[in-house]
């Protein structure tokens, strides 16, 4: 009887060694999979300009409810013609992420970018998760099988380096925090620019008050992301400039350092701000629009470029423009080399 026992130990201990050499590796390589970020390469030299808007909400241009279909083609058709290398996309892209004719929506009116081989950035909005998530993200990476399932990712870009975030999730903490903390901690030392690209934004002058018809506050995860770039700012040797949405118009500011745009004028309906004394910007207009970043070596250019189809025509203006350089230390460094 003992030696029967012992022999059923030894097969069951055999057995138990053969799972997990055969089963735990497999799953040790889908959870690595998983939490691997696409690290992306935009074929671009400097100087080179891309595209940064959101909003957009891609939806059935019947449902004027939604957004105006009007304006939303004829940015794309502007910025089709401003021939970007790439447009980034700061969030709520379509009205509803599990709409598949929505996303056909996009198909159709953006094909023009892909036409002209322009590339698209995305990052994802609290629209693109709207109904059940697996479905809307089922959309989301059948448009951008690049991004291989990556929910936060990183592109290089030249000069400089794009950290697109998830704004869903916790950016300065748990594992989207500890990858950005790791990107900010390791820039290239030929990166002079690190943009980052998120959808909900660290600063803003409107709020949930809606005060002028729409807005929406600040949150708490964005304050601590814009204290973990503050922070690094002040020893970089890189400039870092952050672009987001939400917010149904065009903001800037300025703290620590660190550039802040809000540019969520892509076609959801935009509002009047009740803008800050202290606003770089200062606008009680809506402000449709895209953002033209160009990029030379050592410092760039944003314009905001905003249409106007109040009089049944397009009419574009350029109400705000600034330029951006490295830290002055690093810049004249460089120039004495």
């Amino acid at each position: 009887m003992n030696l029967r026992r012992g022999l059923f130990a030894h097969t069951l201990s055999l057995g138990l060694v053969l799972i997990a050499l055969f089963v735990l590796p497999g799953c040790t390589k889908k959870s690595s999979a998983q939490s691997s970020p696409a690290n992306l390469q935009a074929d671009v030299h400097t100087p080179f300009r891309f595209v940064a808007y959101g909003d957009t909400r891609f939806h059935n241009p019947n449902d004027t409810e939604a957004a105006n279909p009007v304006v939303r083609v004829a940015l794309v058709k502007a910025i089709a013609e401003a021939n970007p290398a790439f447009v980034c996309f700061t969030g709520d892209i379509v009205y509803n992420g599990l709409d598949a004719d929505d996303w056909r929506v996009w198909d159709r009116e953006t094909s023009i970018l892909r036409e002209r081989s322009i590339a698209a950035y995305p990052v994802l909005g609290n629209h693109d998760l709207h109904g059940k998530e697996d479905v809307a993200l089922g959309n989301y990476f059948q448009r951008f099988p690049e991004l291989k399932g990556s929910r936060y990712y990183s592109v290089r870009a030249a000069n400089a380096l794009i950290l697109a975030l998830d704004s869903s999730q916790e950016e300065a903490t748990g594992p989207q925090g500890q990858w950005l903390a790791d990107k900010l901690d390791h820039v290239p030392a030929d990166v002079d620019f690190v943009f980052v690209l998120l959808h909900h934004p660290p600063y803003t002058s409107s709020s949930d008050a809606r005060v002028f018809g729409g807005g929406h506050s600040s949150r708490p995860p964005e304050h601590a992301l814009a204290t973990m770039l503050e922070d690094r700012q002040a020893h970089a040797h890189f400039r870092i400039v952050l672009f987001s949405g939400h917010v149904h118009n065009y903001e800037r500011h300025e703290h620590g350092g660190v550039s802040y745009f809000v540019t969520g004028g892509g076609a959801a309906h935009a509002y009047p701000i009740e803008r800050a004394p202290t606003d770089p910007f200062q606008s009680k207009e809506v402000n449709y629009h895209y953002l033209l970043v160009e990029v030379d070596h050592q410092q760039l250019t944003i314009t905001m470029n905003r249409l106007d189809l109040s009089s049944g025509k397009a009419v574009w203006t350029r109400p705000d423009s600034v330029k951006v350089s490295v830290p002055a230390a690093v810049a004249a460094q460089a120039g004495a080399q």
